[in-house]
């Protein structure tokens, strides 16, 4: 069970649901990964890869470059929480 410090959220008609996003889970302890019929975002979520880190927005070009993009969104939340 993870301790949900920072949620990834991730609309399950977007193209990155494919991947398994639930290994974040295994990689950050701290990390909870919700997945939601929609995020209100449509336009995007048609155009690009995106997830949310807490209440960033993280996108990119490919599924790949969007998952590397949260993985290094997830490490400056969990610095931040820690830091703070």
């Amino acid at each position: 069970m993870s301790l949900g410090l920072v949620v990834v959220e991730v609309c399950t008609r977007n193209s990155i649901a494919a991947l398994p996003l639930e290994d974040l889970e295994d990689e950050f302890p701290e990390v909870a990964v919700m997945r939601t019929d929609c995020l209100t975002m449509c336009n995007m979520c048609r155009a690009v890869p995106y997830v949310m880190v807490g209440n960033k927005r993280v996108h990119a070009k490919t599924q790949d470059q969007c998952l590397e993009l949260a993985k290094e969104a997830i490490a400056e939340e969990i610095k931040a929480f820690w830091e703070a």
